[in-house]
């Protein structure tokens, strides 16, 4: 199903193929709580609840529609607006958002994340390419990427193709020759293949192909990729 004497190149989605997105949020997430209630309790009593969070964000996407792909723009501006509602002082929104950012950062790796990483950077450039706010480097993995590109660095996300041909660009590949690695059928799968691209999806609870036509390449996990590449 993979053409292997095209690929010259890997681009890589990391939230939710390179390890569980949501266990890090959560831990984000308690640590914010904590520290607001500690410099800011007003604010951490009015939100203290998923729903209230959860309105606030909605009212910052709503209002804010340019930071639709800077996921980190959106939750800095949330901080600030619940701040502000709550009647404390919005300038603890950075470094309310630093704290966050930085637990953030702290991942739990699925296993064989690293011998993935170490096969795949051995062979061929490989590029970070994601619609999140991970920093590959503060994550402590930068070492096996040639180049990293966010959406909220380019200005527009997955699956637009721009932001493909952009990594490929930065793999210094026309984009025939890349093979995209995701989780998400449509952002990562779907948006690969219409930028030209190769794509293996990630599949890990075997749902069924979304879009029209055949599925691309398709693992269950990080450990059926070494076979399939070889």
């Amino acid at each position: 199903m993979l053409d292997l004497a095209r690929i010259r190149a890997i681009t890589l989605d990391l939230d939710d193929t390179l390890w569980p997105v949501w266990p890090a949020i959560e831990r984000a997430q308690a640590v914010l709580a904590q520290w607001l209630r500690a410099h800011a309790p007003a604010t951490a009593e009015r939100y203290r609840t998923p729903a209230a969070l959860r309105a606030i964000r909605d009212q910052v996407e709503r209002d804010r529609p340019d930071l639709g792909h800077d996921l980190g723009a959106l939750r800095r501006e949330s901080i600030r607006l619940a701040l502000a509602q709550a009647g404390d002082d919005p300038a603890l929104a950075e470094p309310a958002f630093a704290l966050f950012f930085a637990e953030r950062q702290r991942v739990d790796l699925y296993d064989g994340a690293l011998d993935l990483l170490a096969f795949l950077s051995a062979r061929y450039p490989v590029v970070a390419l994601s619609n999140g706010n991970a920093d590959v480097h503060a994550v402590g993995i930068g070492r096996y990427f040639a180049a990293a590109l966010s959406a909220c660095e380019f200005g527009v996300g997955k699956p637009d193709p721009r932001i493909f041909h952009a990594a490929a660009r930065a793999a210094g590949v026309e984009p025939h020759a890349v093979l995209h690695i995701g989780d998400d059928a449509t952002l990562d799968a779907q948006g690969a293949l219409g930028a030209g691209m190769q794509a293996v999806w990630i599949n890990r609870t075997a749902q069924p192909w979304p879009h029209a036509g055949p599925a691309p390449a398709t693992v269950d996990g990080l450990g059926q990729l070494h076979g399939l590449l070889r």
